[in-house]
């Protein structure tokens, strides 16, 4: 029992351990001396080191390691993070809560913007790029971030995109009536969904989010034949405490 408790922790204090390493060695350090200077196997620590790469708490210059800019960003303040850099950890975790595809995205135009994803684990999932742009009313998310526009640039956005909403699928709702009909349920419930109206099998929900002069949301994406209304109640929740830490605010009861 007590092994098994420790094992966390002293995982923990290892990625401590080659973080500290590393900084302490400005010019770069070799894999080989890491792990001699820390005693780690070198098979143990070449997973830390890739792992650790990818999140850009280290960088990697030929076979040199030093420090990467996630640790400029941990003594950055909020305010001075770029979108991403805000949204992307909450993304991560919201992905890792639920094990399914979770995203943020930002209005850019009449599009919605995908500013930070990361993609389930489950063999069967829905994958998106980050920087990859749909049509707000395809998605939850851009649902979402229609509910969330004054009613001039709701007005403006009708107008604009006249002729322009095009099906992906047998199910996207293009119409003016309905569309407006969605928004007004949105508006009322706080989140969206939308039936595989993107996407052939694939369902969505969303809540919409202001971060200042940004109107975005963040959206969790479901194989359809998962999005059972447990899930939907589940994600509900975690959406909320998503959109309560991207603002800087404590989640409320509710969620």
């Amino acid at each position: 029992m007590n092994a098994v408790q420790s094992s966390p922790v002293k995982s923990a204090l290892r990625t401590l351990d080659v973080i500290e390493f590393v900084v302490a060695h400005p010019g770069g350090v070799v894999a080989r001396d890491i792990a001699g200077g820390l005693d780690i196997p070198l098979s143990s620590l070449s997973y830390l080191l890739a792992t650790l790469t990818e999140r850009e708490y280290l960088v990697r210059k030929g076979r040199f390691y030093s420090a990467g800019p996630s640790l400029d960003r941990l003594r950055s303040r909020r305010a001075d993070l770029s979108l991403k850099d805000r949204a992307a950890p909450i993304v991560r975790s919201l992905a890792a809560e639920l094990d399914e595809t979770a995203s943020f995205m930002a209005r850019e135009g009449w599009q919605a913007r995908i500013v930070a994803s990361r993609s389930s684990g489950q063999a069967l999932r829905y994958a998106i790029a980050e920087g990859e742009t749909k049509p707000l009313h395809v998605l939850a998310g851009g649902k979402a971030i229609l509910s969330a526009l004054s009613e001039k640039m709701l007005a403006s956005y009708f107008d604009d995109t006249r002729g322009q909403r095009e099906s992906l699928t047998q199910t996207t709702i293009t119409g003016r009536t309905q569309l407006r009909r969605q928004i007004a349920t949105v508006r009322e419930q706080g989140f969206a969904t939308a039936i595989e109206e993107s996407t052939v099998g694939i369902s969505s929900i969303a809540r919409p989010v202001r971060l200042g002069d940004t109107i975005g949301a963040i959206s969790i994406a479901v194989p359809s034949i998962r999005f059972l209304p447990e899930l939907q109640d589940r994600a509900k929740r975690a959406l909320g405490r998503a959109v309560a830490a991207l603002r800087d605010e404590p989640p409320s009861d509710d969620d």
